[in-house]
């Protein structure tokens, strides 16, 4: 008489009950794709045996010889327990279509100066750039904003006034070297106008200085060629950059460059 075969029964018992535990859990998740897939798997591994291997495979992770499995080892930071590493997360794409409705009221406002060469917009990921051209709002080798291009910068300040959004101005200039009496490179040039840009629209246009930052880029950021005169025009501009709401921190620019650092730069006269 076999006084085992009651071990039949027992197993038979704890296969059923590890499978109604393990639908429980799938039908727990959100995931509905794998729960089917876990539903499926069990049915399988009833038929067949293997209930704790497939279960492992479909669900993640490895088995090891323990038969326990690692997929549900990830804390709520999504780290896995017992080590630093963060589990990658795909980074949501940034929000600029909150912007483009200021782009458009802009484009309509500007439409003579963008004819004319003197301004350009566009959406880029931080937000909308608004690229005044130094040919139209400086003078050579000046920092000094023009009074004739303030119709064009007052357009510019209303719709800033109506937005909360941060707004970083950034200086830039060719490659052309620069050596007078007040600068002595394109550092100092750049960083200097996007502080003149700043003065206009917080003392004459009343907008509150806390919302700007600035920054000078030299001719470390060009958006054309400085091997032609037509690029070089280009290049040299101050963009008011209203920041999307996904870019509440500045991005950290080159910053004016000290006497012990900036190159050395023959005397030219450059706008």
């Amino acid at each position: 008489m076999n006084h085992e075969r009651w071990l039949v029964s027992y197993a038979d018992f704890i296969t059923l009950l590890f499978a109604f535990f393990v639908v429980m859990f799938a039908t727990s998740q959100t995931d509905k794709s794998k729960a089917k897939q876990v539903s499926d798997a069990v049915t399988e591994a009833l038929e067949h045996g293997g209930v704790s291997a497939m279960v492992h495979s479909i669900l993640g992770g490895t088995v090891d010889e323990k038969g326990q499995g690692n997929a549900q080892m990830r804390g709520p930071g999504g780290t896995q327990k017992g080590t630093k590493e963060p589990v990658p997360r795909p980074m949501p794409p940034p929000e600029v279509a909150e912007l483009l409705p200021s782009m458009k009221y802009l484009s309509g406002e500007l439409q003579a100066e963008i004819k004319g060469g003197k301004i350009e917009m566009r959406l880029e990921p931080r937000g909308l750039v608004i690229s005044l051209r130094q040919a139209a709002f400086f003078p050579s080798a000046g920092d000094v904003v023009e009074p004739a291009s303030y119709p064009s910068i007052q357009k510019v300040a209303a719709v800033l006034r109506d937005l909360p959004n941060p707004v970083r101005l950034e200086g830039h200039t060719d490659s052309v070297p620069i050596h007078t009496s007040r600068f002595r490179n394109n550092w100092e040039l750049s960083a200097a106008r996007s502080i003149a840009m700043l003065n206009v629209l917080s003392d004459r246009f009343q907008l509150s200085a806390e919302r700007f930052s600035v920054a000078g880029y030299a001719d470390t950021a060009p958006v054309d060629s400085n091997s032609t005169e037509e690029g070089r025009a280009h290049n040299r501009r101050v963009d008011i950059v209203v920041l999307n709401q996904m870019m509440k921190v500045p991005d950290v620019g080159p910053a004016l460059a000290t006497p012990n650092t900036a190159p050395k730069a023959e005397a030219a006269k450059k706008s």
